[in-house]
């Protein structure tokens, strides 16, 4: 076989002939009567389209959230994929359900609004693929038609046998207007699942072909049908087929013709006047994305002569192309912008008109740090840099981030720090998800303002090719990189928030030092098992307590008053003082009863204080087989380096190190406890 026949082989010639299938018109009205859905507006096509990919409902904050799968990207293996923004999506989508079921959100322009950086083109670019991808699909079908002009008949279209409906409109706009209830309910077109509803009229080029047909045929309605055939749509942003992009030039070269089509004028010659719509080009970008989406990049840029345009399309859903008559369109139009030029708006009375027709969906910074480090994770792999990236790179990165989006909590006992982790599922004592609910509507620009994730990436670049970075990357390289760049950072306006900016990363360091010192320890400790059997005897012993019960010993089945000792020896690691023990003890033992109401069961792990109380009393317990200050001395006896070695094997196989980053943190650590015994 020939080299071009073996490509050949790959090609699924079932799927090639659904997609080019064609038919009659009357082949079109059998396709109608058995799934009217194929009918659907752009709306409720791009409705459908993201609710095709399923969803996912989830409890959060005690409020009921949706996740749409389709922002995952997963079909693409997550290169476009939105992280935590379900409550913004959420918002998009019932825009656009509102809109596909024709509740008036249908006639206004969707502007996402958010500050540089917040996936808002991401989100377009999604949209705009999905339905591309969608109406290759038997769900997203989707049909236009062409008429076929043999002969004599062909003066009518210019001489050309063939001509294409220039927008792509649906077939059954060539049932007249006055014609159409009667069709649907004679020929039962809809159904109860799907209410058929033709709206607008034909383009006008097709217009007139039709007009001339029926004088033709002297009013024939099925002589003039029997020219048109019927095809399959399948949209194209390159080939520029039912998905548009607009993108505002230099003022100067801004021109409406590249919106709503210009005059061909080499065809004047053939039809006489320039006002004939077989001489004109319907591919503005207003007419080659109808039946789909049309984005418009950085929408508040545009001139004013564009917004009359733009205002008649989106409140009618009609265009109008130069010395014609207004025509129909039936688009999804999405703008978005910044907030510099969102505030340019605000402020021009000159737009009052286009901010009415506007619905703003604000498209923040993400606030949870878990979900920040998703969009890291998707550039700055291990496998995919070629560079071990040191665990909690990412993280520290992610947090500073985070940081900066938020506001200081009014709560003085609450710090920055604290808050960003409860936001991001933590738990901490004396605070429930009310305080959370509570936290998030004092706030007026969380999200808005802030660091961008695109400074981040770019810092995590800079480390990555830095000549420190000998086969790896760790956090303080990240950290460096981030503070060096505030110098610089065009975005930061003030000195002020600069400085607040490097305070912050400050914070970042001191949480990183403990997360280390804490991995450190866990691996000396090591013991899940040992772990989760001290925490049982901590819940049995203060559940007793607080009950006024006694315990069963274990060991001699006997009954015991509650071991004060034991409790007390890990409410001390962090910092419970006396005075306090009975009010801790009643919030762990509430805190397990809010689980079990909610059908939930109790982990140590998700209790932050008590996990690392638990961790460092059984560190303190094991420490003395092994001084880690040993490591900063230069000589280390051989039984100590074997259980250094332990150590660090541990640190490889149970957190994410290899071997240079896993040296690096045991020597970082041993000189924090060197520090420490100094001090003491």
């Amino acid at each position: 076989m020939s080299l071009v026949g073996q490509i050949a082989e790959l090609q699924n010639y079932a799927t090639y002939k659904e997609l080019a299938w064609e038919g009659s018109f009357e082949d079109y009205l059998e396709i109608v009567r058995k799934t009217p859905s194929i009918t659907r507006n752009a709306y409720q096509r791009l409705y459908d389209m993201v609710l095709s990919h399923g969803v996912e409902e989830y409890i959060d904050n005690k409020k009921k959230l949706v996740r749409y799968k389709f922002f995952r990207d997963d079909q693409h293996g997550g290169k476009d994929a939105v992280f935590g923004l379900d409550v913004p999506l959420m918002r998009l989508m019932n825009v656009l359900k509102s809109a596909a079921q024709g509740y008036g959100t249908e006639r206004r322009i969707i502007l996402l609004h958010g500050p540089v950086g917040s996936a808002k083109s991401t989100i377009a670019r999604q949209l705009k693929k999905g339905i591309e991808e969608y109406s290759r699909t038997p769900d997203g079908a989707l049909y236009t038609y062409y008429w076929t002009l043999p002969g004599a008949l062909a003066e009518h279209a210019g001489g050309t046998e063939v001509f294409h409906s220039p927008m792509h409109d649906e077939p059954l706009r060539l049932i007249p207007r006055e014609w159409r209830q009667a069709t649907i309910d004679t020929l039962k077109l809809g159904n109860d699942d799907f209410k058929l509803k033709v709206d607008g009229d034909v383009n006008p080029a097709c217009r007139l072909i039709f007009k001339e047909l029926m004088r033709h045929y002297g009013g024939n309605f099925e002589k003039v049908m029997g020219h048109v055939r019927v095809r399959r749509l399948i949209l194209s942003e390159q080939d520029r087929v039912g998905i548009g992009t607009f993108q505002p030039k230099d003022e100067k070269n801004q021109d409406s013709t590249e919106l709503t089509g210009d005059i061909n004028y080499r065809k004047i010659a053939t039809f006489g006047s320039d006002s004939d719509p077989r001489a004109f080009n319907f591919d503005g970008e207003f007419n080659i994305a109808n039946r789909g989406i049309l984005e418009f990049v950085e929408i508040l840029k545009l001139d004013v002569a564009f917004l009359y345009d733009l205002l008649g399309a989106t409140q009618e859903r009609k265009i109008k192309p130069k010395k014609f008559a207004q025509t129909d369109i039936d688009e999804v139009i999405l703008g978005h912008t910044n907030e510099a030029e969102y505030k340019k708006l605000l402020n021009n009375e000159f737009m009052e008109a286009l901010r009415d027709r506007t619905v703003k969906v604000d498209i923040p910074y993400i606030t949870k740090v878990m979900e920040e480090v998703k969009i890291y994770q998707k550039d700055f792999t291990t496998a995919r840099v070629g560079k071990h990236v040191a665990p909690h790179t990412l993280y520290v990165a992610a947090l500073w981030a985070v940081l900066t989006r938020l506001e200081d909590p009014k709560k003085h006992s609450l710090s920055l720090l604290q808050k960003a982790k409860l936001y991001d599922g933590k738990t901490l004592p004396g605070f429930t998800q009310d305080n959370i609910k509570e936290l998030r509507k004092e706030a007026q620009r969380e999200g808005l303002d802030g660091i961008s994730p695109r400074y981040i990436q770019d810092k995590i670049a800079n480390a990555l090719v830095s000549d420190k970075a000998d086969g790896a990357i760790n956090p303080f390289m990240v950290m460096n990189e981030l503070e060096s760049g505030l110098k610089h950072h065009s975005l930061i306006s003030n000195e002020e928030q600069r400085k607040r900016y490097g305070e912050m990363l400050s914070v970042v360091k001191q949480e990183y030092e403990d997360i280390v010192k804490n991995e450190v320890q866990r691996a000396i400790s090591a013991d899940e098992d040992m772990i989760a059997k001290l925490c049982a005897n901590y819940i049995d012993n203060i559940k007793a307590y607080t009950q006024k019960e006694r315990v069963k010993n274990p060991y001699t089945g006997q009954d015991e008053e509650p071991d004060e000792r034991l409790m007390r020896s890990i409410e001390e690691k962090i910092d419970i003082p006396e005075s306090r023990k009975d009010d801790f003890r009643r919030e762990i033992m509430n805190y397990i009863g809010a689980l079990a109401i909610e059908g939930r069961q109790f982990d140590y792990k998700t209790n932050e204080r008590l996990h690392k109380a638990l961790e460092s009393k059984l560190f303190e317990d094991q420490k003395d087989s092994i001084k880690l200050t040993s490591l900063v001395s230069s000589v280390v006896d051989r039984d100590t380096q074997a259980k250094i070695d332990v150590v660090k094997q541990r640190l490889i196989k149970n957190f994410g190190y290899d071997e240079v980053s896993a040296t690096d943190v045991l020597n970082f650590v041993a000189s924090i406890f060197a520090r420490g015994d100094v001090k003491s």
